[in-house]
């Protein structure tokens, strides 16, 4: 098994055990009203690639952890993402009518039902980790996690990003202040799943510096190469239609920097992260190396 089919098979196993996980999350005993819990689920189980869920446990296995632990804590991780995908989608915010391939869900569900199903998910995703005190894992560290979720998506993380997107409709006039944006937007969720995973393996500070460093440079990487591919991907791929920034008026990094140094800044990001890694005394950093690599080549 070479090197490019090692991580392809990593990333099909890990993407189906987390999915697995997230078919268990909603137990029949909750009582969840069946309308709120079908379009929960439409999004939620609508596809992806899982990534932020996956560099939770990678961290976890980088570290010596114990992977079947972290898993609600991915699984959390995931419902933060796709709720904010489903607020994203709405007419209010980026008006677009395909997610994943699929119809977005205020198109399938109406907007009331999507705004619902968004709150839905965020909330349930700390009972997610909050549920882990059953495992016996330290309260302190559960806090912490707990912490940092709500640092990293709340207002001065990735709500802040979405709101200076937001207002950047009104004209970017800086590589800065788009990078401003796509740190928060994009990064801080990658970054939270990073360091919850080095809390969860027990991580020291240096160590968890390392994973949040390794964090925001792939943060910025996997969002250039998101703007390369809304210009030159496979629509099929990638599941929503080309050059959608474009007909929405929005500025992307190829607006700044041109394909050719986009394509340039992808490596350089990625490189400095994987840096990040190798410096630090992590165990095992191979899988979070080769993840690195895969998220630069991607072409969906």
């Amino acid at each position: 098994m070479n090197r490019s089919d090692s991580i392809t098979h990593y990333l099909e196993q890990t993407s189906k055990r987390i999915n697995r996980e997230l078919e268990t999350i909603f137990r029949d005993d909750m009582n969840i009203p069946p309308s709120l819990k079908k379009s929960m689920e439409y999004s939620l189980h609508a596809g992806g690639k899982r990534i932020r869920p996956i560099l939770v446990l990678a961290a976890v296995e980088a570290l010596n952890g114990n992977v079947d632990d972290a898993l609600p804590v991915s699984c959390a991780v995931e419902l933060v993402h796709t709720y904010s995908l489903i607020h994203d989608d709405l007419p209010a915010l980026d008006n677009d009518d395909l997610r994943r391939g699929k119809p977005t869900n205020h198109k399938i569900y109406g907007e009331a039902m999507a705004i619902m199903a968004g709150d839905a998910l965020l909330t349930h995703a700390f009972y997610q980790i909050a549920s882990m005190k059953q495992k016996n894992l330290p309260a302190d560290r559960l806090l912490r996690i707990v912490e940092e979720l709500s640092w990293f998506a709340g207002p001065r993380g990735m709500v802040g990003g979405q709101v200076a997107d937001l207002e950047g409709e009104q004209g970017i006039t800086s590589l800065a202040q788009l990078e401003y944006i796509h740190r928060h937007k994009t990064g801080d969720l990658i970054v939270f799943s990073l360091r919850a995973g080095g809390h969860l393996a027990n991580a020291d500070e240096e160590q968890l510096e390392a994973l949040e460093q390794f964090g925001f440079a792939i943060g910025l990487a996997f969002q250039i190469q998101d703007d390369i591919l809304d210009r030159i991907g496979n629509e099929e791929k990638i599941g929503k239609r080309l050059h959608s920034d474009e007909k929405q008026e929005k500025v992307t990094f190829p607006y700044f920097l041109g394909l050719e140094e986009c394509i340039r800044a992808v490596k350089e990001y990625t490189n400095k992260g994987k840096q990040a890694i190798l410096q630090a005394e992590i165990p095992n950093p191979e899988r979070l190396l080769e993840l690195a690599d895969y998220l630069m080549n991607r072409d969906y």
